[in-house]
């Protein structure tokens, strides 16, 4: 069984245009309400609107999704309508002239956005094999990455050749060629009706949970409340140095000549970080179908917990990059491997629903994190204890994981297998 890398690039499109639009907003938006707004609490409360949409409606439309029985399939449909009014509205943000402009256009972007972004999500699993997920994965979140990569690079020389509107724009003509590209090359073809029991009235699928025993039936729901709470701690570690490691960088790392980092050198530094991810995004996944998903991420985290560790007691500059550049490792085998484990933990049925509870688990965490790191860092009055801070969530994750018996590759062949043959054919 061999992953279909050329259409698993194709299906990355999709999350491609999610990251491209992500970028743009929580690169230049702050920047916009700064315009408008004085205090930086409220840019920051407003800055969170994604991440509590997301928390409250990505479940509920990625639900929809699993029951939409459209001749297009079941996700297309909301990829389809979604990413061009947000490409739209991604237009529009730039030109409001007022607060109440900005915030009408800031909410209906966020609100459209968490309408689709779990059913594209979930076109992964729905045409991949279940063993292959890990892999697939990789790919889609390299391809994710590559394009912040690219907006933060062209969309900074456009803001610096044309100004403010140039950046949006960019992005919002991306999100449209990646729908399309999407749109020409995977075929989804639509849900078949579910089968029935000879015997009963009731579909197959929907009594599978039911019909299982008790035990078995609390087993399932344990080990999903189990991976996700660990899935919100340990993105409560990683957005908490996301989000403060500039600050981190500026106030604690000098040079050898004694002045602090700039901004710019700390940004550099964790640029460095994400592009390990990025590179180690598909050898990551390789390590979870070879070595099973838990044990991939479980060594992440005792990975990444050693590194932060350390980096509380240096302030090296030399030492602090090896450490970032080996923790960018760790982190993609955490986090290339979480989202295939949530997933699998339910039924073809079921995968948007679950793609939904992912994000509201790593969403939360977002939320939570840099509020929560904000109070802690302003009674220490340090920023050096980023890295404790972070490594006991890492930990409570590991803890966590220990208790997750459930997640990794489904054997035998299943709807995602039939599906992606179905596409094959359609295709040629």
């Amino acid at each position: 069984m061999k992953l279909d890398y050329k259409k698993t690039f194709l299906i990355g499109f999709g999350f491609l245009a999610t990251t491209i639009a992500w970028a743009v907003y929580n690169a230049y938006v702050p920047i916009i309400l700064e315009g408008y707004l004085k205090s930086t609490f409220w840019i920051g409360a407003i800055m969170t609107i994604d991440n509590i949409f997301g928390v409250v409606f990505q479940p509920v439309f990625g639900h929809i999704s699993d029951n939409s029985k459209s001749k297009m399939g079941r996700r297309m449909p909301f990829v389809l309508v979604g990413i061009p009014i947000c490409a739209v509205l991604l237009i529009f943000i730039p030109l409001t002239t007022t607060l109440w402009m900005a915030m009408t256009v800031i909410i209906a972007f966020n609100f459209v956005m968490s309408t689709w972004r779990a059913p594209v999500v979930a076109l992964m699993p729905d045409l991949t094999s279940s063993p292959l997920r890990s892999k697939a994965n990789g790919v889609i979140n390299l391809m994710g990455g590559l394009g912040t990569l690219v907006v933060f690079v062209l969309g900074g020389m456009l803001y610096n050749a044309g100004g403010m509107s140039l950046p949006f724009i960019f992005a919002a003509i991306i999100m449209v060629v990646s729908l399309v590209i999407l749109k020409l090359t995977v075929k989804e073809p639509p849900l078949k009706l579910p089968e029935y029991d000879a015997d009963d009235k009731q579909p197959k699928e929907t009594l599978k949970f039911r019909q299982l025993p008790k035990d078995e039936r609390k087993s399932i729901i344990n080990n999903l409340l189990f991976i996700l709470l660990a899935i919100l701690f340990w993105f409560i570690a990683y957005s908490a140095v996301e989000t403060f490691f500039t600050l981190y960088a500026t106030n604690t790392l000098a040079n050898a000549d004694g002045t602090m980092l700039s901004a710019g050198d700390a940004s550099i530094m964790l640029g460095a970080f994400s592009l390990m991810y990025l590179v180690f995004a598909i050898p990551a996944g390789f390590l979870g179908t070879k070595y099973g998903r838990k044990r991939t991420i479980i060594a992440g985290l005792v990975g990444i917990i050693v590194l932060f560790v350390i980096m509380y007691f240096t302030t090296y500059v030399p030492a602090v990059w090896v450490l970032l550049l080996l923790s960018g490792v760790c982190w993609s085998a955490v986090a290339i491997n979480s989202y295939p484990m949530v997933v699998d933990m339910g039924t073809e049925k079921t995968t948007g629903l679950y793609t939904g509870f992912y994000y509201i688990a790593s969403f939360s965490a977002s939320v939570i994190s840099p509020i929560l790191f904000g109070l802690i860092r302003d009674y220490t009055q340090s920023y050096k204890t980023l890295f404790i801070y972070s490594a006991i969530g890492f930990i409570a994750a590991l803890v966590l994981m220990f208790f997750v018996k459930r997640g990794e590759a489904k054997s035998g062949p299943t709807d995602a297998d039939a599906r992606a043959k179905t596409t094959d054919t359609q295709a040629a």
